[in-house]
């Protein structure tokens, strides 16, 4: 079973990822690891972090010669802000400042009284978005997987703030959304888009968004429909709600199929050598299950909860009212968590490929895969 642990705080020493259940001999990029990870750093809006942390992978186990060996593989990723930080983070140190007004919208208030702590650092240093980046490295080696068989994932931002992109694209325009800093498509949207996060940044305040993620090339009977919690749009769901600021989720048309009858949503089914649809409105799941279209998921994001001009709150310690705690934060990281939402899903399709296809190594994985494939013609 393909699974993996991340460890870390945001300005500790660093990051760890351990991924287990990898076959043997898939070839890891780190080039492309490491490229995935600039992607993730870049977009309009972003933090001054941004230009502090460069970040790069070491791997610590399960690779050898360039190829995985099938034992766990461990990563880590250094945190370069953490000299700045040492004696606020140091394992060590007597910690002196202690944090106790929280900010509404984040894990502070809930984290500290769950776990017990007068001091939200605790809290917050784990449950930042910083995490984000480990995953991104998770899902790097998970895309070098499914590229062995054909899957890629892509994604867009199809809003920020007040504006939004209601078109639809194809798989040609995809590949164009990182030479757009905020991640659009609709280049007559990206100076609006630029606009606002400024006019927001100078009020002391934040933006959310959404974006949608398309998987290509995922093969006819990923998940399941015997068991609730085997549904791959489950699953999927549940992953990309994981991310940080995530709050709503949707496969396909599904805001609008609501809305709608039967006839005009359900998409038709045809064979010419292939199954295939000549529309997409399930998003790529039906019952559960993958149906051979393209995979469609649109992300909603809140706007962060860290602002320069900071909502009423209260001291946890003393009860009286205070404004909240102020930390270092992006202005929108939409076009970020589109980056990280990319991952997440190859991740996700991955272990299900795993699942459906298992095998010790990818030579095993890829001939499971072709003999599956072979079968519906």
């Amino acid at each position: 079973m393909l699974r993996f642990l991340t460890a870390g705080e945001s300005h500790g020493k660093g990051l760890v990822g351990i991924i287990e259940g990898l076959p043997s001999n898939l070839k890891i990029d780190i080039d492309f690891i490491n490229y995935e990870l600039q992607r993730r750093q870049k977009g309009y809006g972003r933090g001054n972090r941004m230009k502090i942390e460069k970040d790069k992978i070491s791997i610590l186990s399960g690779v050898r010669g360039g190829i995985t060996i099938g034992g766990p593989l461990t990563i880590f990723i250094e945190n370069k802000d953490y000299e700045n930080w040492i004696e606020k983070m140091d394992i060590h140190n007597d910690i002196k400042e202690t944090i106790t007004k929280p900010r509404p919208g984040h894990a502070d208030f809930a984290g500290s009284i769950k776990y017990n702590q007068s001091d939200i650092r605790n809290i917050l240093e784990r449950s930042s978005a910083r995490e984000t980046a480990m995953r991104v490295a998770i899902g790097s080696i998970s895309k070098l997987m499914l590229k062995e068989i054909g899957i890629d994932i892509y994604s867009y931002v199809t809003s920020i703030g007040i504006f939004e992109d209601k078109n639809n694209y194809d798989i040609n325009h995809f590949k164009s959304a990182d030479k757009s800093p905020v991640r659009v498509l609709n280049k007559s949207l990206e100076g609006n888009i630029i606009k606002e996060i400024d006019k927001i940044k100078d009020k002391g305040d934040t933006l959310g968004g959404s974006f949608k993620v398309i998987s290509t090339g995922v093969p006819i009977g990923l998940g399941s429909h015997a068991q609730w919690d085997r549904k791959l749009d489950a699953k999927l769901a549940q992953a990309i709600m994981s991310l940080q600021a995530i709050k709503a989720v949707e496969i396909g048309d599904g805001i609008n199929s609501s809305r709608n009858t039967g006839s005009n949503v359900h998409d038709e089914i045809f064979y010419n050598g292939r199954y295939f649809r000549k529309t997409n409105n399930a998003g790529g799941i039906e019952g559960g299950i993958s149906n051979g279209e393209y995979i469609e998921i649109k992300a909603y994001m809140k706007p962060i909860p860290s602002l320069k001009k900071p909502l009423k709150s209260i001291d946890m310690k003393s009860k009286k009212e205070f404004l909240a705690h102020k930390e270092r934060a992006d202005i929108c990281a939409v076009p970020a968590a589109s980056i990280v939402a990319e991952s997440i899903v190859a991740f996700t399709i991955a272990k299900e490929i795993s699942i459906k296809f298992g095998g010790d190594s990818m030579q095993e994985i890829i001939s499971n895969y072709n003999n599956y494939i072979n079968t519906q013609k």
